[in-house]
């Protein structure tokens, strides 16, 4: 079993920060990537931005400049720090793993997602 703690979402003014965090526990052999991807009302989930065991990160266009997306490979965690935030950003967020397990099958799982509202 694996479980994916998120924390770190709410409610904050147009311009302002927040700070998502990810810990990953369980029967995890390895982390390949661990991301984050968001959905609004009536859209669909769409890539926020990943990183590889390697560090090396990949952002959607959107976001570039605001957020930056870290990681802790010792804690199994990821982070997004989010500047500048504005109304659009507004959306449930997800916390993806990619990650192998001790029987080495790579597995793809996802957090219950924590909400991220921008007031105007």
């Amino acid at each position: 079993q694996v479980q994916l703690a998120e924390s770190g979402g709410g409610l904050v003014q147009a311009g302002g920060s927040l700070r998502l965090s990810c810990a990953a526990s369980g029967s995890i052999y390895t982390i390949n990537k661990m991301g984050w991807y968001r959905q609004a009302p009536g859209k669909q989930r769409e890539l926020v931005a990943t990183i590889i065991s390697g560090g090396s990160t990949n952002y959607a266009d959107f976001v570039k400049g605001r957020f930056t997306i870290s990681r802790d490979n010792a804690k199994n965690s990821v982070y997004l720090q989010m500047n500048s935030l504005k109304p659009e950003d507004t959306a449930v967020y997800y916390c993806n793993l990619n990650f192998r397990g001790f029987d080495y099958v790579s597995r793809n799982y996802w957090g219950q997602g924590i909400q991220v509202t921008i007031s105007s």
